[in-house]
C-alpha cells in the first residue's frame, strides 16, 4: 500500500515548531533531520532543512526552506480531545503566540491552523439524532475554545 505522509513547509523556525508540537501532543517525535544537498530554487546545498516527525498516529514531513506559501484554513490539524483538560493544555499551548478562532480553531505562531474538539463532539454531530446535532452545532458555533460541558448540556436540550 501507498504511503500517505502531510508535508509542511515553514519559512523559518521549523525546529521550535517541531519542539513544540512534538512535546505537546502524546505519542509524537522527531524520526529524523537532514539538509538538502544539492542547490535548489529554495537555498544553496545545505540550507533547506527536512524532517520527518509523526503527531500521534500521523506521519508528517517538513521543510524550513524560506518563503513560498502561507498556511491558511485550507489544511488544519485536528486534534480529539478526550476530556476538558487535554483541551485547556493543547489550546494554550499551541495558541501560545497565535491567534484564537470560533469553533475550536487556532492558528499557531507559525500560522498552521488547528482544530482542538472534544472526541464527542463528533459523536453528536454526525450521530441520527439530527435535532441533538443542531443544538450541539449551535452551541459550538458560539464559542471559541470548546467547552465540553457546555456542549453536553445542549446535547441533552439545556
Amino acid at each position: 500500500m501507498s504511503k500517505i505522509t502531510q508535508q509542511l513547509w515553514f519559512e523559518k523556525d521549523m525546529e521550535a515548531a517541531l519542539h513544540r508540537y512534538t512535546t505537546l501532543i502524546p505519542g509524537s517525535a522527531v524520526q529524523w533531520r537532514t539538509t538538502l544537498p544539492a542547490d535548489s530554487p529554495s537555498g544553496p546545498a545545505g540550507r533547506v532543512t527536512i524532517a520527518g516527525f509523526t503527531l500521534g498516529d500521523q506521519r508528517y514531513l517538513a521543510f524550513e526552506a524560506g518563503k513560498l506559501d502561507s498556511f491558511n484554513h485550507s489544511f488544519s490539524i485536528s486534534v480529539e480531545c478526550t476530556d476538558q483538560a487535554e483541551i485547556d493544555r493543547l489550546w494554550h499551548g499551541l495558541g501560545d503566540d497565535g491567534v484564537f478562532e470560533q469553533c475550536g480553531w487556532l492558528r499557531d505562531r507559525w500560522g498552521l491552523s488547528w482544530q482542538i474538539v472534544p472526541k464527542c463532539l463528533g459523536e453528536w454531530v454526525y450521530g441520527a439524532d439530527r435535532e441533538k446535532a443542531r443544538r450541539v452545532a449551535e452551541a459550538m458555533l458560539g464559542m471559541v475554545k470548546l467547552d465540553i460541558a457546555g456542549l453536553e448540556a445542549a446535547a441533552r436540550g439545556e
